[in-house]
């Protein structure tokens, strides 16, 4: 079992955290370099969380508890209009990314108003790659009642935001709703704002909790932080890439940054537990960008 956590702390001597890591057998989900500061969301054997809390005050950092490392959330608008971006979807992305999350902005095409509000095939496909779905709506409630068709059918957890209360049974579709999040002009510092955030990260963090347990029911032969590092290791155009997160680690797979038309034979040649990954996983285009979406089958799904 792994503990994931988020280590905040200085550039300087950072290798030794780094070296710590995979000495105890763990993995780096995330890093991020800004300026002189880094933030390294990793993956710890459970027994060895004390070592590496040692070595952090050492190193004059911080360690917390990232309850949503490792997975992948999409942050859902209505449009990418300034009356529903950048304050509330934003500001929620930009909480969750503190809890370790890696989220990921969709604005639908058509959404300026109930009567032209819709959604296609293509960003149905693209939000359900994700682990985890956030629409972010409105300040209404029978705006936001009349628009479930956008989520109704999406086949991954979905949490609506908005700014009135509203009863779960009145959404179709949705698996929870949290209030106090509509449209706001300005940036969620203010008490109720962050009390509406709290209490969202709270809910995520049950969704997941939630959807871990449905894939311990039936795991994948390899955890996917597992074959997130196989890849890292093997692959040598992975060090190329200049995005940041270049494997990126979902709760069943993995999506790579790389070419799909180019790549995918490499990634399915990986090995994974004496496995090649193509065996034991789905490897498909993303669609985003064309990149590489490696999706785990569980034990019983491997003959």
């Amino acid at each position: 079992m792994y503990e994931t956590l988020t280590y905040s702390g200085g550039v300087h001597k950072s290798e030794e955290i780094r070296e710590l890591i995979e000495d105890l057998g763990g993995f780096i989900l995330q890093e991020n370099v800004l300026q002189m500061d880094l933030i390294l969301n990793m993956a710890i054997p459970i027994d060895d969380v004390d070592r590496i809390k040692e070595k952090a005050k050492e190193l004059l950092g911080k360690i917390s508890v990232a309850p949503m490392a490792g997975c992948e959330i999409a942050i859902v608008s209505p449009t990418l209009a300034r009356h529903h971006l950048p304050h509330a979807a934003c500001d929620i992305s930009e909480y969750l990314r503190r809890f370790g999350a890696k989220d990921n902005m969709i604005g639908l095409a058509r959404g300026a108003g109930k009567g032209t509000a819709g959604i296609t095939e293509y960003e149905k496909r693209l939000i359900e790659e994700h682990d985890i779905a956030i629409y972010a709506l409105g300040s209404f409630k029978q705006c936001i009642m009349d628009k479930t068709f956008l989520f109704d059918d999406i086949d991954i957890p979905v949490i609506v935001t908005g700014a009135p209360e509203i009863d779960i049974n009145d959404l179709p579709g949705a698996d929870e709703y949290v209030s106090g999040l509509g449209r706001i002009p300005r940036r969620l510092k203010r008490g109720e704002n962050i009390r509406a955030l709290r209490k969202l990260v709270e809910v995520v963090e049950d969704v997941l909790d939630k959807k871990r347990k449905d894939i311990a029911l039936d795991p994948p032969l390899a955890p996917s932080i597992l074959v997130k590092n196989a890849i890292e290791n093997q692959v040598p155009a992975i060090s190329e890439i200049i995005s940041p997160t270049p494997v990126t680690s979902q709760l069943d797979g993995v999506r790579v940054k790389l070419d799909y038309d180019k790549y995918n034979e490499e990634i399915a040649n990986v090995m994974v537990n004496d496995k090649h990954l193509g065996e034991i996983a789905d490897i498909k285009k993303s669609q985003m960008y064309d990149y590489i979406l490696v999706k785990l089958l569980s034990e019983s799904a491997i003959v």
